[in-house]
């Protein structure tokens, strides 16, 4: 037990990066999407370009980081196999579930984007990069109130954060057809 602190570090370090490929990732889509509609030169200059980064953002940050997490959440479960216990944690692990999934369509996404197979809209992307920031509020909110957490407004705050976002990405949209610089 006394390294249990520094595989919980290790956990949440990977965690935070992983969610940081998560949360770019998409907006990398963003601008793939928007150049691949560009002119040439710019639609093959900008493409390439995003590409790579999003490549190196995918193959060498947000995997590992998923993995190690992944690794070292087994790890501690394995030295506090009581958390299977507490329905928190079933609750938590539903989450994780979920973050796997989008993680895994996320690829999906990834490599059409890699082929020039540009299926979705640079909007669904916007809305698709919230998707990893409502498992984050579940999920860390879960973890530091436990079991006191009311469910009811847990599951209300998960909604309004929902339509605040939603409210959010039509003021954007507004404001982008005015000025699309902005």
């Amino acid at each position: 037990m006394e390294y249990y602190n520094y595989i919980k570090s290790l956990h949440l370090i990977f965690v935070i990066t992983w969610f940081a490929g998560l949360f770019y990732i998409p907006r990398l889509f963003v601008y793939q999407i928007e150049a691949f509609h560009k002119p040439s030169p710019d639609k093959e200059i900008l493409g390439e370009q995003l590409k790579l980064m999003a490549k190196r953002l995918w193959y060498i940050i947000t995997w590992p980081s998923a993995i190690l997490a992944t690794i070292f959440a087994i790890w501690l479960l394995i030295l506090m196999p009581y958390w299977l216990e507490e329905p928190w944690m079933h609750v938590k692990l539903f989450f994780v579930l979920l973050l796997i999934v989008y993680h895994l369509k996320t690829h999906q996404f990834f490599k059409q984007l890699q082929r020039d197979d540009v299926r979705k809209t640079s909007g669904f992307m916007r809305l698709w990069n919230e998707g990893a920031t409502f498992i984050l509020f579940a999920v860390v909110f879960l973890v530091i109130l436990k079991s006191s957490l009311n469910w009811i407004f847990g599951v209300v705050g998960i909604f309004v954060l929902g339509i605040l976002i939603m409210i959010g990405f039509k003021v954007y949209k507004r404001i982008r057809a005015k000025n699309p610089n902005a």
